[in-house]
């Protein structure tokens, strides 16, 4: 026979399990509107900011620094659905059917190129004043100096499809604009007082970077032209002299 009591106990148990269920829930609640409006405010900044990061600048110095890479071979087009970056890794059958050699089609030597600039401890003692990059179609954009690249290829050719596209890289959390294009001439950006300096592999005059830029005056600003292109020369009219060395950032 089944005693009465073993039942009460039962239904005391089950609204005391029902009781505590309905505590634990409702901050939960609470909590995931919260959370949700967090996010929402993190979405509309991850919305508005492509998310590269800055790091602190030092430009108390009184001269620096300039890089100009010429010809970086950045082209946009539309492959399939999409608008992409072209690269001969990528893109090597797309460009033949286009009539293109994919051997000019590096974009990856400007990736390597900025990184050995940004990361240099040359810009880290910030040194470095301003970078510039003049594409094959004539594009002129600026690259501030305490811009952290992307480390990989990926991500890179992303920010500069967008850069292209939309002229402009904002930072996070900030409107600095951290990569913009910009009008040519690249000259009207340079320092009054500075010596432009080429760098090509067919030049004559062969000397050691340390002897050359010792031998300049401590109130001139340099600035580096270097090509970001697989192969060919730099064409312009405004350097002011052409060596053949080897550049390490230093």
């Amino acid at each position: 026979m089944v005693r009465p009591y073993a039942i009460k106990g039962h239904k005391r148990k089950k609204r005391e399990e029902n009781y505590d269920r309905e505590e634990v829930e409702q901050p939960l609640e609470e909590k995931t509107e919260a959370t949700a409006a967090q996010d929402a405010k993190a979405e509309e900044v991850a919305l508005e900011l492509p998310g590269i990061p800055i790091v602190p600048s030092n430009s108390n110095n009184k001269t620096g620094v300039t890089f100009i890479l010429e010809r970086a071979c950045l082209e946009v087009a539309k492959v399939g659905k999409t608008y992409q970056l072209l690269s001969s890794e990528d893109h090597a059958n797309f460009l033949r059917k286009n009539n293109k050699n994919p051997a000019d089609y590096r974009p990856d030597i400007l990736h390597q190129a900025l990184l050995a600039i940004l990361d240099s401890p040359l810009n880290k003692a910030g040194r470095v004043r301003a970078v510039y990059v003049k594409t094959e179609k004539g594009v002129l954009f600026e690259v501030k100096p305490h811009v952290r690249i992307p480390r990989t290829y990926k991500r890179f050719s992303g920010i500069m499809l967008q850069l292209l596209q939309k002229l402009s890289i904002t930072a996070v959390g900030k409107r600095e604009k951290l990569l913009r294009v910009i009008k040519n001439p690249v000259t009207q950006y340079l320092p009054v007082n500075s010596r432009k300096i080429g760098f090509s592999y067919s030049s004559e005059k062969s000397i050691p970077m340390r002897d050359y830029v010792a031998a300049v005056s401590d109130d001139v600003d340099l600035v580096f032209v270097v090509g970001a292109m697989a192969h060919g020369k730099i064409n312009n009219d405004y350097t002011d002299d052409f060596i053949a060395t080897f550049l390490a950032i230093r």
